[in-house]
């Protein structure tokens, strides 16, 4: 077995991922093992351009293993994008063990002398779970998303005068466009600030077409 690589995956800045780590540090202690390294990515699931779980898989090599601590932490993504990171890191020998799927664990325990008909067998379940799993979070995004919007357009039609949507982080977006006009990068204003990559690059967007207006009126 090769190094283990902690991911641990928040959409937003309400989300905890502190408890996350002292519940993945918990459970490699348990099994003896100990992290090599921890990724902590603060972006949507839904994505799958990532920059902490490229860096993940750009690090990671053969027997290396994954550890999460459920699919829709690295998974939130449509069958053809899952398909696709899933290939990525079949293709390079790494594992994925997840806490809550007890089924993967044995890549923690697997030795050279094993049975290779029971590693076949155990890999294909696994990997089939995984599948079920991933569909399942995916499942589970877009009816929320689709139970949000309906409820949006409940609103704006029944108080269309007083629906005003999600309000604007005005202090938040005021830093950010501070940082952005001092060249800071998009991860530095992340450290800085909290802000999820896409806020920055709503805010980025924004700055555009600011200057943009200003351009065609001067």
């Amino acid at each position: 077995m090769g190094f283990i690589r902690a991911y641990l995956r928040v959409s937003t800045a309400g989300q905890n991922v502190m408890r996350a780590k002292e519940e993945i540090t918990e459970f490699v202690n348990v099994h003896n093992q100990n992290i090599a390294s921890f990724y902590f990515e603060k972006f949507t699931g839904t994505s799958l351009n990532r920059p902490e779980l490229s860096r993940l898989l750009l690090d990671a090599s053969l027997g290396d293993i994954i550890l999460i601590e459920s699919v829709d932490r690295i998974s939130r993504l449509n069958h053809n994008d899952w398909i696709q990171l899933k290939n990525t890191i079949e293709s390079k020998g790494i594992s994925i063990v997840v806490l809550d799927l007890p089924t993967s664990h044995t890549a923690l325990k697997q030795k050279d002398d094993e049975d290779e008909f029971i590693k076949a067998v155990l890999k294909a379940v696994n990997s089939m779970l995984l599948d079920i799993l991933a569909a399942t979070a995916r499942k589970d995004y877009d009816l929320r998303r689709k139970r949000t919007l309906e409820g949006i357009a409940k609103a704006k039609a029944q108080s269309p005068e007083r629906y005003q949507g999600r309000k604007r982080d005005q202090v938040l977006w005021a830093s950010i466009k501070k940082l952005l006009a001092t060249s800071h990068s998009y991860s530095a204003i992340q450290q800085l600030t909290g802000a999820s990559r896409m806020t920055i690059a709503n805010v980025s967007r924004e700055m555009k077409k600011e200057k943009e207006h200003e351009g065609q009126t001067t």
